[in-house]
């Protein structure tokens, strides 16, 4: 695929640096609560495996990508990523794989079930068919991928700073970004100033979802309808959110186990999808209408 890259002049390349770069103290603020999150008595259990795996890949580094099925503990642990380069991060994806790490070495990890979406089972909330029609917001995408990504990473109000969107992370997002299978969408208000956004990685026709943000409320929300329409009408079959959260579940994502998402990914990530940069192609109270087919059903079924 021929580069898509914006990066191309020096602009966007200097202005990249600057945003992806990070100062010693929040460095050591992130490995300090990501420390900390690790070694939560939630998860404590988990870190006997991840250590093992640390002192054996330091002995012989691995080289494959790992299997997806021999996980090394309950929150999917498979290997230690030192490849994320843009043909690499592809095929894990296809393979069922992502990168995830609060501090320390990148990690590959498969999931025993994922929280995914099938277009036909999309709820949209009252609220937010309500924010599309009054035309308060504007939506795009792939406008400003880099503002989006720095904004994920960025803090919470009321949580700890904990984030995995690390600068090397941000690095190999620009890439495949650049390369065409990232993509984002952001959420303007009257003002011009960027509200909400998110952005993920298309592989095919599977869509996966990596982050949102939302600055006003259900901003992210209202981004994600229009983009969950986009993806439904242009033939994509998937959107994998990772882990189950309350607010994907209230939209209408269910858990699927390892073996069926692989079965999935094997011919949908494959297949389809659409190439180039990606824009809107319809007004918010277009999206603001519809009714997927999932959503027809339980109407039906209830009257």
């Amino acid at each position: 695929m021929t580069s898509l890259s914006l990066a191309s002049t020096g602009e966007p390349t200097q202005r990249r640096a600057e945003l992806f770069r990070e100062q010693p103290l929040e460095r050591i603020e992130r490995w300090a609560l990501g420390t900390a999150w690790a070694l939560h008595p939630s998860r404590i259990d988990n870190f006997p495996a991840l250590a093992k795996l640390w002192l054996a890949d330091i002995a012989k580094p691995a080289v494959a990508l790992p299997d997806p099925e021999r996980t090394l503990n309950r929150a999917g642990l498979v290997g230690m990523a030192h490849d994320v380069s843009v043909p690499t991060l592809m095929q894990a994806y296809r393979n069922g794989l992502f990168t995830h790490a609060h501090f320390g070495p990148l990690k590959w990890y498969s999931l025993d079930e994922r929280c995914v979406l099938l277009f036909d089972d999309y709820h949209c909330g009252k609220q937010v068919r309500r924010l599309l029609r009054q035309g308060r917001y504007t939506v795009t995408f792939d406008r400003d991928f880099e503002g989006v990504i720095k904004t994920c990473a960025g803090r919470r109000q009321g949580k700890w700073h904990v984030t995995w969107i690390t600068p090397r992370i941000m690095r190999a997002y620009a890439d495949l970004y650049d390369a065409g299978h990232v993509h984002s969408f952001e959420v303007w208000n009257a003002d011009g100033a960027l509200v909400g956004g998110g952005y993920g990685v298309a592989a095919g026709g599977v869509f996966f979802t990596e982050s949102q943000f939302s600055l006003e409320k259900n901003t992210s929300k209202l981004g994600f309808t229009v983009l969950n329409w986009h993806l439904a009408n242009w033939g994509f079959t998937l959107n994998d959110g990772k882990w189950e959260t309350p607010t994907l579940a209230e939209m209408g994502f269910h858990m699927m186990p390892r073996p069926a998402f692989q079965l999935r990914l094997a011919h949908d990530a494959h297949q389809g999808g659409r190439a180039g940069r990606w824009q809107v192609e319809t007004d918010l109270k277009t999206v603001a209408a519809w009714q997927p087919g999932g959503a027809e059903r339980k109407s039906s079924s209830a009257a």
